[in-house]
């Protein structure tokens, strides 16, 4: 079942139907299904694409508006929400006597659409259980190449899927060298190139047989298999597959190129959270500072981006933790153990760590953060960190694009 409500809607004239089509795509708890521009072929449509709720606009002709609420209501196919910009007693009152669940007076704020849907997914569900969740995204991204992005990236979604209450998927969208289906052994029949350029065709279970599953419940979506593909798909392609993507699961994952390209920044800014990898080294921190300056000037990025060491307790070369806090100025969110091992081993097996390795440090260590972003109680040795307080330091020298 799909973690979001899925719309429908009529309205001959443009100019509304634009208007609320563009509050809907905004909005991670609904997917439109369907749009329509003539009230005599609505019901058509619904039977066709059986939406959750049908959003009927009756200023064009409230007449033949209340008449399609009415034998949308007789036959129950989904729930009614009417849109007029008129407020007039009566017309209201006749637009619930025809079995409208709720009634928005245009413009209709983003507010009162969310509260309208939350009290209709409710009453559909007969309890605030069966409401629609929104989707949990995550942008990975590396400080510096190797650092174990997509490990963690793949690790992640595996730590996620094992729970029959998410649906999750991971995005591969380094176009050039994405290796995350090696990491799951897996020989994909589509890439991120086939959906998109088929993204009018799809609904959610094509969607999800253009997909590879993963035995952990994991589906991914990887890169295109030859290079010359990549400039097939456009950040607003991009944007398309997201929508659908969230419509369909309950948690997504974008494993991060290291270029910080056009479709990078388009996951980015579609995540709700931004993971930064670093290792303790002086390259990574030097990085993390000039990509946390630009963040802060991005106040979206900015304040969802979290730092996550990797490789922690790699002491040869590495700078000590209460040092490299000082130097990048920014709180570190969480600290992955060192296990090479374990990771070499999950890699070369095609098997991610829940498999190879379920009661390492390491496997741990992934699996409390899975929950820690999911805003679950994460239990795991992650104690505080010293609060940032910038001192001159033997490394702070070699990183001139701190601000001073």
């Amino acid at each position: 079942m799909s973690n979001v409500l899925r719309l429908a809607i009529v309205d001959p004239n443009d100019s509304t139907r634009e208007s609320i089509k563009s509050l809907l795509l905004g909005m991670d708890l609904v997917w439109l299904e369907a749009e329509c521009s003539r009230y005599e072929f609505f019901s058509d449509v619904v039977n066709q694409t059986t939406p959750d709720v049908g959003v009927v606009c009756v200023d064009d002709d409230p007449e033949k508006g209340l008449s399609l609420v009415a034998k949308l209501t007789e036959a129950s196919v989904c729930a009614v929400l009417v849109v007029s910009s008129s407020s007039d007693g009566s017309l209201i009152l006749r637009a619930m006597r025809a079995g409208a669940k709720e009634f928005l007076t245009h413009p209709v704020s983003t507010e009162e659409l969310i509260a309208a849907l939350e009290r209709i997914s409710s009453a559909r569900s007969g309890s605030g259980k069966g409401r629609a969740r929104g989707c949990n995204s995550i942008a990975i991204a590396g400080a510096s190449g190797g650092v174990g992005s997509t490990s963690l990236a793949v690790n992640l979604g595996c730590a996620l899927a094992v729970d029959e209450a998410n649906t999750v998927a991971l995005v591969d969208l380094d176009m050039a060298l994405g290796d995350a289906d090696v990491f799951l052994d897996a020989i994909p029949d589509y890439t991120l190139v086939d959906v998109a350029q088929n993204i009018a065709r799809l609904d959610f279970a094509l969607l999800k047989k253009s997909m590879t599953k993963h035995s952990s419940g994991l589906y991914l979506l990887p890169r295109p298999v030859h290079l010359q593909d990549a400039p097939l798909i456009t950040p607003d392609d991009l944007h398309r597959v997201i929508g659908l993507l969230k419509a369909t699961f309950t948690h997504l994952i974008f494993d991060l190129s290291k270029s910080y390209s056009e479709l990078d920044m388009v996951a980015i800014a579609e995540a709700k959270h931004m993971i930064l990898i670093t290792q303790l080294d002086l390259p990574c921190l030097r990085n993390i500072v000039r990509l946390m300056m630009s963040f802060e000037e991005m106040e979206s990025i900015k304040d969802k981006t979290k730092i996550v060491v990797n490789r922690l307790g790699l002491d040869a070369g590495h700078i000590g933790l209460k040092k490299a806090q000082e130097t990048i100025n920014h709180d570190i969110y969480w600290r992955i153990p060192n296990d090479y091992r374990s990771m070499a081993e999950a890699r070369n097996n095609g098997v991610p760590l829940i498999t190879q390795a379920p009661k390492a440090a390491i496997t741990q260590s992934v699996v409390s953060l899975a929950a820690s972003l999911n805003g679950e109680d994460a239990a795991v040795d992650n104690p505080e960190l010293p609060t940032a307080d910038i001192k001159k330091s033997a490394v702070s020298k070699w990183l001139p694009f701190r601000k001073k």
